[in-house]
């Protein structure tokens, strides 16, 4: 070995103990860590600026997320069944978007987990397109369109439930991915859907224009009853049980940092809470910030205060999904792996 290759081992080698000592080699998060040993986790959302995953962003602007010891890389992808994708793909650790997700997993071999619910409510309404005017009831859409966010995404999941709820079968009427905001306002505005399922600001966009009125509610606890027969655990962090399990610690942090953040919801008005969200937003094109607060004024009860799965909610959700989903029908599910309140127990 030369004097310069051995020159140049030595400094390697101290490099090597220096950055030992400073612990740059740990990591506890599955993506790895940031500096000052702070957990890196990735999560994707399914529609960053749907009110239903408010708490995803209203972290960040709390600055909870680094509080709490986390460097959230927050990514955003409209549609939640390609977000689902991009989880299993390794691609991000964890998701923010429907519950229902989890138990349609299972049906595929797939373990997941909730592991801090947001909403009790699905938080969404089937829209019909005022131009449609032989639409007065689900069962109307039979041979029509309808928008989703994404195919066997979970407003896909729910206008196949509504459609056998209505006595169609769910392949009589046509699911057309428009995803949310200005591409489903678009495919209204054109004729390309004669209703569709969506959440809000885009529900307000629309009543404002007159474009579209409400034909089933599900924003409330009430209207989700009525629809779907009990109380619809939807908005949530889910997570592969395989990573949960091997970053406990992590799960906690992050359960910790929504558990506040839903608390931070419940203590506080829509204006103060608008009033903490970037300005793009709570006003667009679309929706003025008083049409924003107004809406998310009269949805905020959704949001759980406490991060904690309602009792009875997961038996809806199987019931529902079990009427028309053949990964669900027929197979066994065992609900009790599709969420946790561990951690957000814990968090109190």
């Amino acid at each position: 070995m030369s004097t310069k290759t051995t020159a140049l081992c030595a400094i390697g080698a101290l490099l090597a103990l220096a950055l030992s000592a400073c612990g740059g080699g740990s990591s506890s998060a599955g993506s790895g860590s940031g500096s000052g040993g702070t957990d890196h986790v990735k999560i994707m959302v399914g529609g960053m600026n749907k009110q239903i995953y408010l708490p995803a962003i209203l972290a960040k602007q709390l600055d909870l997320y680094a509080k709490n010891g986390l460097q959230v890389d927050l990514s955003d992808e409209p549609a939640g069944v390609d977000a689902e994708t991009q989880m299993l793909a390794g691609n991000v650790d964890g998701v923010v978007g429907f519950y229902d997700h989890n138990v349609d997993l299972q049906g595929k071999g797939k373990v997941t987990e909730s592991i801090v619910q947001f909403a009790q409510v699905p938080g969404e309404v089937e829209l019909v397109s005022t131009k449609a005017t032989d639409v007065h009831g689900f069962a109307d859409f039979k041979g029509k369109s309808v928008g989703v966010t994404g195919l066997g995404s979970s407003t896909n999941f729910l206008t196949k439930f509504l459609a056998t709820r209505s006595g169609i079968s769910p392949d009589q009427v046509n699911s057309v991915a428009v995803e949310a905001g200005q591409t489903f306002i678009a495919a209204m505005e054109q004729g390309k859907i004669q209703g569709g399922m969506t959440t809000e600001p885009t529900i307000t966009a629309l009543l404002k224009k007159g474009d579209a009125k409400v034909l089933v509610d599900m924003r409330t606890a009430e209207g989700a009853r009525a629809a779907l027969g009990g109380v619809y655990p939807a908005a949530c962090l889910y997570m592969p049980t395989s990573w949960v399990n091997a970053h406990k610690d992590v799960a906690q942090k992050l359960a910790n940092t929504y558990v506040q953040t839903l608390k931070w919801i419940g203590s506080h008005s829509a204006a103060e809470i608008a009033d903490k969200l970037p300005a793009d937003y709570v006003s667009n094109a679309n929706i003025t910030k008083d049409d924003y607060v107004k809406a998310l004024d009269a949805g905020k009860a959704m949001f759980t205060t406490d991060g904690i799965m309602p009792a009875d909610g997961p038996q809806t959700v199987l019931t529902v999904l079990n009427s028309f989903d053949p990964t669900v029908k027929g197979h066994t599910i065992d609900l009790a792996k599709t969420f946790t309140t561990e951690f957000a127990k814990n968090a109190h």
